[in-house]
């Protein structure tokens, strides 16, 4: 079974701490594991940073919004027992408890919506998180879905952008990206380390380091459509490679590669990389080659360790 949504959290873990005593999160996550019948190979799929796994960040801020909804109290680091309110709030429910559910509790609706319950007035304040619109995420899985979202119309706006310059621009932009990637040395090493060979099926090549103790042999095809690369089309670039005796080669595209072509270069010597037009523009993306900050995020949680100095 993989990990439930965000709120099938809330009534097990509420219903396990109903004996009134303290727990600790390792005890939760026990009970979870046992609840719902899961795997570890369930247990340890992750979040799309892959920071941490959906099973604890789940359980991290189910406890958080019971914290908020004063169900719950904190005893010690990583433990908790459930109040008196949080006793009344369970009895009411049978089974499935809900984000909807927790809005009834002033102090949780003031900290979902930014609402001040003590304020008469439709004054509010600041908001203090995002009124969800997906209830089966955590807050933090919507952010990255969010951030996901934005990265993926990034890269497909850069790879139209390629597909629209000329073969030049696409090789200045390879020999960039490599340079941001550690390879070559500075830009005008590069350009002297870096040849149109147009030889046997070879477009050029870049030192591995800075002081060109290896070699690596690139080949570029910048397609204006989708065309899917086949083994037969590696499989010459290969051939090319041998020719070189060389050990390492780059075959980079604007397009994709078939599986059969991806199999094939796990199986040979030399090293073959193949970079596809989503990898091209995801590591463009990563080294800043062809796009600019315009605002950055830092998520942060606290450091427990220096409160309890």
């Amino acid at each position: 079974m993989t990990v439930p949504d965000f709120q099938s959290f809330f009534y097990p873990i509420l219903e396990f701490a109903s004996d009134q005593k303290e727990h600790s999160l390792n005890e939760v996550k026990d009970y979870l594991t046992e609840h719902f019948q899961l795997t570890e190979e369930a247990k340890s799929e992750r979040v799309p940073s892959g920071t941490q796994t959906k099973f604890d960040n789940r359980i991290y801020w189910t406890k958080s919004y019971f914290g908020k909804a004063k169900l719950i109290e904190n005893t010690k680091r990583a433990h908790f027992r459930i109040t008196e309110r949080g006793l009344k709030f369970l009895h009411k429910f049978n089974s499935n408890i809900t984000i909807k559910d927790l809005k009834t509790i002033d102090e949780f609706k003031e900290f979902n919506e930014g609402t001040n319950s003590d304020d008469q007035t439709e004054t509010k304040t600041a908001t203090v998180t995002p009124e969800l619109k997906e209830e089966t995420q955590t807050p933090l899985e919507q952010l990255e879905e969010t951030f996901q979202f934005i990265q993926n119309e990034l890269a497909s706006e850069i790879l139209d952008k390629i597909r629209i310059n000329s073969w030049q621009f696409f090789e200045d932009l390879v020999v960039d990206l490599m340079i941001k990637m550690g390879y070559g040395g500075s830009k005008s090493k590069a350009g002297k380390s870096i040849q149109r060979t147009n030889d046997e099926g070879i477009d050029g090549i870049i030192n591995e380091d800075k002081l060109g103790l290896d070699i690596i042999y690139l080949q570029a095809k910048m397609w204006q459509t989708e065309t899917t690369i086949s083994r037969p089309e590696v499989q010459k670039f290969v051939g090319a490679l041998h020719g070189k005796r060389a050990k390492k080669g780059v075959f980079i595209t604007t397009s994709s590669f078939t599986k059969g072509a991806i199999e094939y270069v796990k199986t040979i010597d030399p090293k073959v990389i193949l970079i596809d037009g989503q990898t091209l523009t995801n590591l463009m993306i990563e080294y800043n080659v062809g796009t600019t900050v315009i605002e950055s995020y830092q998520i942060k949680k606290i450091d427990l360790d220096y409160f309890e100095k």
